[in-house]
């Protein structure tokens, strides 16, 4: 599948079905993360649920600590 990440586009695993999933893929599902999905805010607690669509437009923001 083929999606539009941070406006790269990216094909990711058929397994990559969901925002966890991909989260997952990119090793940043223990990270804080907000991810939008075609323009919406996608609520952690639904990230599981949300499915992934071939050509979908993700932004992914996580927050990296320093000093």
């Amino acid at each position: 599948m083929e999606l539009i990440i941070n406006g790269e586009v990216i094909r990711v695993p058929e397994h990559v079905q969901t925002v966890d999933g991909l989260l997952a893929h990119f090793q940043l599902n223990h990270k804080i993360a907000i991810v939008e999905l075609n323009g919406n805010i996608i609520q952690k607690q639904e990230y599981q649920a949300t499915a992934l669509c071939n050509g979908d437009r993700v932004e992914i923001v996580h927050f990296v600590g320093g000093g």
